[in-house]
């Protein structure tokens, strides 16, 4: 650590291997103030504008949002929010078409504006002193900070992993692209603003040694920083010779300390953080004025556009509308760039939107830009080596992308290039190098995320194998002591297992069960195979012997006035029908056997001694009288049934059957002895 700063503080600049001096076109550009774009009609704001996921969307179709208003929530400092860069309404969320060369649609949210311009209540503050470490980060974080270098990596993320790391935070003011002006534009116009964001990542880190690095083809930015600070020394201003890519990370900590970071480690692993100037601007404006990151200077550029210049735009203005508003004239001949003519990507579609990375947006007409060459084979001449910045073998690094020898490609540390494309700008075959390269690194990103999502898999399995082996072997345990315990039991009683007791049982009745069934077996008789109805035949004996016994107990019961088994009301009524005819009937031999015992006593003068017939006429009529009620009482309770059965479904409980059966049974017997006084009356007579 302390030999990075005695580097330093040596003031000694160190010269990086390779790097070239393409022609500066930054004349176009930087002579006009910083100017306003006016606001869309719609903008697409894409959910993911950093290095890192998309966070989860807060607002809906319809939803009518403020300027600055959240849109989406991060879980994490490394899942920036994005915000609302207007006042309007939400149209869709669906996928639309990125500043991305490969023309893929991301998820954006399509907003409609209203033309307001209304923004969420802000709580600015004038001493970021008063706040905590802690509170800054999150404030940053809040409000969606991310490199604007190029790197787009985010701020928050990137401050907190290097807490009590840093001893020398660098400032990147190089700008070391041809075209790109704008943060020569914003260290001219906003040096103090950026001088207090600097202070505020001082405040959080506290480095030893905080320095702004700025090329010398940066004459005014240089001396509107020293301006800035009023000569304090707590922020020095190194100037660097111009030399692409001397803005990039590596290379400029190289030039200032003459050290190298390691492949594969972040320059905080030697005590070093660096920053841009543009991020700086924008923390200032997070902090301080409680403004989230919803606009950035971008430079608009190029022989095609009329009117050169930076630009203050919002994020998720549409490419196309910022291209118009400053004479852009659309040739299909001539493509457009997102970035500088090194490392700009081409847009395939400008309808797409300006984004957190997009610095730049480059209009070239045939004076800057021709047709690429055919590409010819490699002639093995190394000026791809001699010139890289990051000491690879490019030519080398070509047939491993080819042959997609991914092994190979990383042997040869392909992910410690930086992209800057020297090595396809010196390149005598005309070989888009820095194409093949950034697709090798993405195939065998692939192929990385493809590795650690099986290897998620797979360490999930073997958590559920190991939890299902111990589960069982738990359950092995309990079935143990369970027999243990009934081995005690048994050795205590000195009696038979219980558990094997009962297994002997269930196999009995298995047995039993299987010669039951194999004794229901099919039997053949004359060829033909006939069922066993032994069954069918047994149930129907047992109905039959019900049925005898049911008629027995009928007539003991007719003949001893006992309740009989049967007690069926229907019955029981056609029953109390049979009875009243009797009765009736032995009324008229009554009145007969009157008229005949009259008609006796009048030639003969004599009466009979037999059973007084009177009597025996009012036994009737009381017997009569007994069936006729009873006869009643089961017609009306047929009636209450029936009208129950058609109100309710149910049938109602009525005069108990068996006690109605009784009464008839009865006034059978009163009716048949009577018959058989009568009987013997009659006989007396004669």
């Amino acid at each position: 650590m302390a030999d990075v700063l005695s580097r330093f503080n040596s003031g000694k600049l160190w010269d990086f291997k390779g790097g070239i001096h393409p022609p500066e076109m930054k004349d176009q550009s930087n002579h006009q103030p910083i100017k306003t774009l006016p606001l869309s009609k719609d903008f697409y704001i894409p959910l993911k504008q950093h290095s890192g996921l998309a966070g989860e969307v807060l607002v809906k179709v319809g939803d009518y949002v403020l300027k600055g208003q959240p849109l989406t929530q991060g879980d994490g400092l490394r899942v920036l929010p994005v915000h609302a860069p207007t006042s309007g309404t939400i149209k869709n969320i669906a996928p639309y078409v990125a500043a991305h060369p490969s023309g893929l649609d991301e998820m954006a949210i399509h907003l409609q504006a209203d033309g307001l311009d209304q923004s969420i209540e802000r709580h600015p503050i004038d001493d970021f002193l008063s706040l905590t470490a802690e509170q800054l980060i999150e404030k940053i974080y809040l409000a969606g900070v991310a490199g604007l270098g190029g790197a787009v990596f985010p701020t928050a993320a990137k401050i907190q992993s290097a807490d009590k790391k840093v001893k020398l935070l660098i400032i990147n003011g190089a700008e070391c692209e041809p075209y790109i002006t704008c943060d020569d534009r914003l260290m001219r116009e906003c040096a103090d603003e950026i001088i207090e964001g600097i202070r505020i990542l001082r405040y959080i880190l506290r480095p030893e040694k905080v320095v702004i690095a700025i090329e010398d083809n940066k004459p005014q930015a240089i001396k509107a920083i020293n301006m800035a600070l009023h000569g304090a020394n707590d922020i020095e201003v190194r100037v660097i010779p111009t030399k692409y890519p001397s803005g990039a990370a590596k290379q400029l900590i190289y030039l200032l300390t003459g050290m190298e970071v390691p492949s594969g480690s972040r320059s905080s692993s030697i005590g070093v953080l660096m920053h841009n100037v543009g991020t700086a601007f924008a923390i200032k404006r997070a902090v301080i004025n409680d403004e989230p990151l919803i606009e950035r200077v971008v430079t608009l550029t190029g022989d095609k556009i009329q009117e050169k210049g930076n630009y203050l735009i919002r994020l998720g203005t549409p490419i196309y509308y910022a291209l118009t508003h400053t004479g852009y004239q659309f040739d299909e001949r001539f493509p457009v760039f997102a970035g500088g003519p090194m490392m700009g990507l081409e847009l395939p579609d400008l309808n797409a939107p300006v984004t957190k990375i997009v610095n730049c947006l480059l209009a070239p007409d045939h004076f800057e830009y021709t047709e690429p060459e055919p590409e010819q084979a490699c002639i093995r001449c190394s000026s791809c080596s001699d010139a890289c910045p990051v000491n690879l073998i490019p030519q080398q690094l070509y047939w491993f992308a080819r042959s997609e020898d991914h092994k190979k490609s990383e042997e040869y540390a392909l992910k410690d290039c930086i992209e800057c494309g020297v090595c396809a700008y010196v390149c005598p075959s005309h070989i888009p190098l820095i194409q093949y390269f950034r697709q090798e690194k993405a195939k065998i990103w692939q192929i990385k995320e493809k590795q650690k999502k099986a290897e998620e898999a797979k360490i999930r399995f073997e958590a559920k194998q190991a939890r299902m082996e111990r589960e069982e072997q738990e359950r092995k345990a309990r079935s143990q002591r369970a027999a243990e315990a009934r081995r005690e039991e048994l050795a205590k009683t000195k009696g038979e297992d219980p558990v094997q007791a009962a297994l002997a049982r269930l196999k009995a009745k298995k047995t039993g069960a299987e010669q039951t069934t194999q004794q229901k077996t099919l039997t053949i008789e004359k060829g033909e195979v006939l069922p066993d109805n032994s069954d069918m035949m047994a149930l129907r004996k047992a109905r039959r012997l019900a049925r005898q016994q049911s008629e027995i107990k009928t007539e003991n019961l007719e003949n001893n006035s006992e309740e009989p088994v049967s007690a069926n009301p229907k019955k029981a009524a056609v029953a109390a029908a049979i009875a009243r005819a009797k009765a009736k009937k032995l009324a008229q031999t009554n009145h007969d056997s009157d008229i005949t015992t009259e008609n006796a006593e009048q030639k003969t003068d004599e009466k009979p001694t037999a059973l007084d017939p009177k009597k025996a006429a009012v036994a009737a009529a009381i017997a009569r009288a007994k069936t006729k009620k009873l006869a009643q009482t089961n017609h009306d309770s047929d009636t209450t049934t029936e009208n129950a059965e058609q109100k309710t479904g149910e049938k109602p409980t009525a005069l108990d059957p068996k006690k109605a059966a009784v009464a008839v049974a009865i006034a059978r017997a009163k009716a048949k002895k009577l018959a058989q006084a009568q009987q013997k009356s009659d006989n007396t007579q004669e």
